[in-house]
């Protein structure tokens, strides 16, 4: 594995949720998750109940963190809240943040009017990209990422044929599949995606931390 001490820090708390555990600690869309190491930073992709659970960020705010998300998530949040939209670029506790769109492109659960997001974070020298609940979409084209977090899991989102498709688009060093098993899609989903892109790129399948 050529990229061990980025994937150390990287902890895949189920569903779309994962931690990176840097000079702060960063999570995207915590849901079902246990009271844990306190936030920072937290981002949220969308007002979907499981990616905007208040009562899982709730587990993890402290009084200091900051939540990044878009206008209908935000309104169902306390704390210090900062809505963005596709486009934004701002620095949090010295974390970048570059807002992208996320949307489904052959289904209607997440249209591209309703603004959901996506985020690459550079934290540490390391850019994350965590695609939300999308599909294979024109702006992942020439986004320039360290670790790509996708979902694989069908229904709402990407295939794992459709994710590998992604990967190879935006071709990041480290492609970690996300979505599934908690909702839709199970492990075999992550495992094809990995399989598909042996060879082509490190693909790393996550155990889920509690």
């Amino acid at each position: 594995m050529q990229h061990e001490d980025w994937i150390k820090k990287i902890h895949w708390l189920g569903h779309d949720c994962l931690r990176l555990d840097g000079s702060v600690t960063v999570y995207f869309d915590p849901f079902r998750i246990s009271p844990g190491v306190g936030a920072d930073l937290i981002l949220i992709t969308h007002d979907h109940y499981d990616h905007c659970s208040p009562e899982d960020v709730e587990k993890i705010r402290k009084k200091e963190t900051t939540i990044v998300t878009d206008a209908a998530s935000a309104r169902k949040l306390e704390g210090d809240v900062r809505v963005v939209k596709a486009g934004d670029r701002l620095q949090v506790k010295g974390v970048e943040i570059e807002v992208h769109p996320s949307y489904n492109t052959n289904k209607t659960f997440h249209p591209r009017k309703a603004g959901m997001l996506a985020f690459v974070v550079t934290l540490d020298g390391v850019r994350y990209y965590h695609a939300g609940d999308t599909d294979l979409i024109p702006e992942m084209e020439g986004l320039t990422v360290d670790v790509a977090f996708l979902p694989v899991s069908g229904t709402y989102v990407m295939t794992a044929e459709e994710a590998v498709q992604a990967a190879r688009r935006i071709k990041p060093k480290v492609a970690i599949p996300m979505h599934y098993a908690a909702i839709v899609g199970t492990e075999q989903d992550a495992l094809a995606f990995r399989d598909a892109l042996r060879g082509e790129m490190e693909v790393v399948v996550l155990t889920r931390e509690s």
